[in-house]
């Protein structure tokens, strides 16, 4: 292949117009650097946008409660999104009188597919005033929830996330999943505060204080997230819950009773948050709750002061634990094996 010699007088024409647009750049960011800086805004805020975790174990109401919690706060001319968090994608159900809301992942997936763009459309449904979406997440065995978790916020942010004038976004997440997925609002500041569902039971207040530890963990590294408080749903009224709530220094937003009303229409997908319903009254207290209360530092328990919420007959603390012999396992007291240990001189 041969090789041609640039002309001369390409060279003179070439290098003067680069070091000209070279210069125009410099002097460009040299006028941007000296202008003053604009007056910082002194003007009232015209929309704040709180944005909410609710943690909770799975199976302890924490969608019942986010859909009638939700339909309150639009009935009171809030504007509301409610995005589900949890692989089993049944936040929205309860909304949607039973009806499945197509998830982002697999909108995403089916779209990608065809070469087309997820738009608001395909995963943003309303009822009422309440705009609601499910992330959801991968089958059983076929892939990481937490990843799904992530991906779905790629999405979002893609879609706007941070522009839409919400005056209030409530993330319904998983409790029980330690998975780093789970946890970004708490670890990534994507929330400003956090509230806990648990019930009179050891292990819902077990995910619980998990959910404040990592609260707690994060602030220590320069997080600014906190948690607002505890909804205990299914109250029996004994107490261990609310026990709880004052030792982590967290207040109780609402106590939703372990109510046969409740259960049955909870059950058949039947919205009980409603301003003139039976209901409504608690409901209102909640939101209210929800919205003034502030983020703060929880006190987490060790799982001794947990199991000391609980009777020894409930817990079994006061079982003496006895140490497994040898004997035990193999049902002999000695046995001698050569060790390939290298023992050093010690001079």
């Amino acid at each position: 292949m041969s090789t041609s010699t640039i002309p001369a007088e390409a060279t003179v024409t070439f290098q003067p117009r680069r070091q000209s647009a070279v210069q125009s750049h410099v002097d460009a960011l040299r006028d941007e650097a000296a202008a003053e800086p604009q007056a910082p805004a002194t003007g009232a805020v015209t929309k704040t946008t709180q944005i909410i975790a609710i943690y909770g174990k799975g199976g302890i109401g924490k969608s019942f409660t986010l859909a009638n919690l939700s339909y309150m706060m639009a009935q009171q001319g809030k504007k509301v999104l409610l995005i589900g968090c949890d692989p089993k994608s049944d936040t929205t159900s309860l909304l949607f009188g039973g009806k499945a809301c197509p998830t982002i992942i697999e909108t995403s997936s089916r779209k990608k597919l065809a070469g087309e763009a997820v738009a608001i459309g395909d995963v943003c449904f309303k009822r009422d005033g309440v705009y609601a979406m499910e992330l959801g997440g991968p089958e059983v065995g076929r892939g990481c929830g937490g990843r799904g978790i992530i991906h779905g916020f790629e999405t979002l942010e893609k879609l706007g996330f941070h522009d839409w004038g919400f005056d209030y976004v409530l993330l319904d997440f998983l409790g029980d999943v330690v998975c780093g997925g789970f946890g970004l609002p708490i670890a990534r500041d994507m929330c400003q505060k956090v509230i806990v569902v648990a019930s009179n039971d050891l292990q819902s207040l077990y995910v619980a204080n998990n959910v404040c530890s990592a609260v707690e963990y994060f602030r220590k590294l320069g997080g600014n997230v906190g948690v607002a408080g505890m909804v205990i749903n299914k109250d029996d009224g004994t107490g261990e819950a609310s026990a709880f709530a004052r030792n982590a220094g967290i207040p109780v937003l609402a106590a939703i009773p372990a109510h046969e009303d409740i259960r049955r229409k909870s059950a058949s997908y039947e919205i009980i948050g409603k301003p003139d319903g039976e209901w409504g009254p608690l409901f209102e207290e909640l939101a209210q709750n929800v919205a003034d209360a502030p983020p703060q530092r929880p006190k987490p328990q060790t799982q001794d002061e947990l199991l000391g919420l609980f009777a020894a007959e409930v817990t079994g603390r006061d079982f003496q634990m006895e140490p497994a012999t040898l004997f035990d396992m193999v049902g002999r007291s000695e046995i001698t094996k050569p060790t390939l240990e290298v023992v050093y001189d010690a001079t």
